[in-house]
Parts: C-alpha cells; structure tokens; sequence
C-alpha cells in the first residue's frame, strides 16, 4: 500500500473553509489509483486567519483523510528538518511537494533555497533510500506580478530547481518535477493573488496528478 504526505507552505495547509488541493488530489487517487493507498503526516489542521495559528478543523469537505506537513508561513527551510522524523514515523513512499514561495520571499535567495531543496531530499531519503518525490515549482503570485526582481528571483529558482531535480533522481528514489498548473491565472484561481480558491486547488491538484501519470504511470490522467 502506497503512503502519500503533501508537503507544503501556505497553498497546501490551506485555511479554514477551504477545501485544500489535498482535498482534490485524494479525490483523484480514490477515482484512478486502483489499489489501496494512504495519506500520511503529522498535521491536519487548517490555519486559522481569526488566531493566526494552524488550528481550525472547518474543512469545506471534512470527510477525507487530512494529515500533512505544511505549514502557513513554512518554506523548505522550515520544513527540511522536518522530513526525515515524519517519512520515518508514517512510512512515507511518495512525496507531493509544494515550497519554495515562503522561502524566496522572506528566508533565502535562489540559490541558497536550492541548497535547502538538496538537504530535504537528502533527509527524507535518510528516513527512507526509496521514497519518491514529486515536486511543484514556485507558480505565478502577486509578489512576481508586481515586483520585476522578485519574478527574476523565482525564475531563477525554478530553473535550479529543475536541475536540481534532474542531477537527484535515481532508480531507487526517484524525484519528478511537476509542471506548472496549465493555464493558471492569479486574476481567477487564487483569492488574493496567491492563495488558490476552488478553480485553483484543482488546478494544483491536477498539475500532481498529470506528473505523476506520465512520469510514473501512476493514478491516471486529471479530469
């Protein structure tokens, strides 16, 4: 039985009312996997904006399984030393990892966020040499609307990022780079310019579960 952990910063923890893209993606597994599967982590709650903490359990949908390590505010910095306890204690076999907005933003340049995204596949494959991970780069925000040398910054990023996952990946633990969600416009799938509404979440969603398909040959193709 395959176990899945969403990793992520503010997009994938959600806040309370929302659905979340894990939401989404436990969805698509439960229509394509065709055998059993988990979702595992150490967290499951929403964030709360009324107590800025991660606390609320008002999921839009509260019937599915809820655990993750994300966290509102977390980047690969945070969560790195994170990865290796969590893979070891849930058994973790995949990977569905979105990070690296937080980072650039407040925490460390592109090529040091980079450097952290090496340390974090290096502990997570400490806790388990064959677990997998697909990634999801840093997709269009606000902050890269508005600010020229933030948008630099990003695409910097993503292009290590890239390499970065082409230099890792191996035959025992393979790492996948998911492309961006196709036609994602922060006008009409985000509310605030970064944070994904219900048209983005399943774009996330699907972004995981395309990647996966082809890649891998593993669930199916997003609706």
């Amino acid at each position: 039985m395959l176990r899945f952990m969403f990793v992520g910063d503010s997009m994938t923890i959600g806040s309370a009312g929302e659905h979340t893209w894990r939401y989404w993606m436990w969805r698509h597994l439960c229509a394509t996997h065709g055998a059993p599967f988990k979702i595992v982590g150490p967290r499951e709650t929403l964030y709360d904006k009324a107590t800025e903490a991660p606390t609320s359990y008002e999921y839009a949908e509260p019937d599915f399984p809820r655990r993750h390590l994300a966290g509102w505010g977390e980047g690969w910095q945070h969560l790195t030393p994170l990865i290796a306890d969590a893979v070891k204690a849930d058994r973790a076999d995949i990977l569905l990892v979105s990070l690296g907005l937080i980072d650039l933003g407040f925490y460390t340049n592109a090529e040091q966020t980079a450097a952290n995204v090496a340390r974090f596949v290096a502990e997570a494959r400490r806790a388990n040499p064959r677990v997998a991970l697909a990634v999801l780069p840093v997709i269009p925000n606000v902050r890269a609307e508005d600010d020229p040398d933030f948008a630099t910054e990003v695409a910097r990023f993503n292009e290590l990022l890239a390499k970065t996952v082409a230099d890792l990946d191996t035959s025992a633990s393979a790492l996948l780079l998911a492309s961006p969600p196709t036609e994602y416009d922060i006008h009409l799938d985000t509310y605030d310019g970064t944070h994904p509404n219900e048209h983005g979440e399943r774009k996330l969603a699907a972004a995981f579960a395309a990647a996966m398909w082809e890649a891998w040959g593993l669930g199916g193709p997003p609706e």
